[in-house]
């Protein structure tokens, strides 16, 4: 651990003969900042599935989860935002996974079918859907935790009727 981030989390520690305090690391809020940031620009998760071109969402999803590894480079390895970007990452992994063991996946060309038909259609947006799920709810933790504004479409995913209690 390098002293700016010793310093960045020193701000609450007390005993009898000094005290030292503590507030949530600035490097954290700058991260969460930059994946909420990235994330507003990923239609992938926001747009009406009938505009959505699937190698496309495919490639956005392997973009969103490069981006969330070297993200995480820079976090402890059990701060809550890097638990947080794990499962974001995981989400799109399982995605990932999902899609390329389906039929309409074709290896030799690495790349998805044109024609998904009606069932390949099915399999590939209800992923989308369970993957827009998840990333809402954590999209959703991290703006909650930080006080961070989203002032985009990615607001659509976040189940705002589950915090309205």
């Amino acid at each position: 651990m390098k002293f700016k981030e010793i310093a960045n989390k020193i701000n609450g520690i007390s005993c009898p003969i000094f005290g030292i305090s503590w507030t949530p690391a600035k490097l954290e809020i700058e991260i969460a900042e930059k994946v909420i940031t990235f994330l507003e620009d990923k239609r992938v998760l926001y747009n009406p599935y009938e505009l959505e071109m699937p190698q496309h969402c495919i490639e956005s999803i392997i973009q969103i989860r490069s981006f969330l590894t070297t993200q995480l480079f820079d976090l402890g390895r059990d701060s809550e935002l890097g638990l947080i970007l794990r499962a974001m990452r995981s989400a799109c992994r399982k995605f990932l996974d999902s899609t390329e063991s389906q039929y309409y996946f074709n290896k030799s060309s690495n790349r998805v079918d044109r024609d998904l038909g009606m069932g390949g259609q099915i399999h590939f947006y209800s992923g989308m859907g369970e993957l827009r799920g998840v990333m809402g709810l954590l999209i959703a933790k991290i703006l909650i935790m930080h006080g961070i504004d989203c002032e985009s479409e990615l607001i659509r995913i976040i189940p705002l009727e589950l915090f309205d209690d």
